[in-house]
């Protein structure tokens, strides 16, 4: 893994119990649902919707925990929050978006090469 990568599965390998199913279900999912969030969030910003920044950036921290992205979870956490004022600096809400944007790019092609290894093992 790179030092780009802000990824920890130890939280997911411990739920999963030795279950390569369940891995590959976990991991199938935040592959589906990421890319949407990270979209809407990105939209909302653009678009200085800030509402819909702060929620779209709210439901996506929780995923970003379950896989210890935690350097990511914190800098969504300020772009929930900045958001949240209804008045941020957009420049400053724009560069912390992009670091997530950044560590999750690496992160989901290390999540998708982890799940192709966990299938072939099924």
């Amino acid at each position: 893994m790179s030092d780009t990568n802000d990824l920890d599965l130890s939280f997911l390998y411990e739920i999963a119990d030795g279950s390569n199913e369940f891995i590959v279900e976990s991991i199938t999912m935040f592959l589906q649902q990421t890319p949407e969030l990270l979209q809407m969030v990105d939209t909302a910003i653009q678009a200085k919707d800030w509402s819909t920044a702060a929620s779209a950036a709210h439901k996506l921290k929780p995923n970003l925990g379950f896989f210890g992205m935690l350097n990511s979870q914190a800098l969504l956490q300020d772009v929930e929050m900045m958001s949240k004022t209804g008045s941020p600096n957009p420049a400053e809400v724009s560069n912390k978006f992009g670091a997530v944007k950044q560590l999750l790019t690496s992160s989901l092609a290390e999540l998708e090469r982890i799940k192709q290894e966990k299938e072939a093992e099924l």
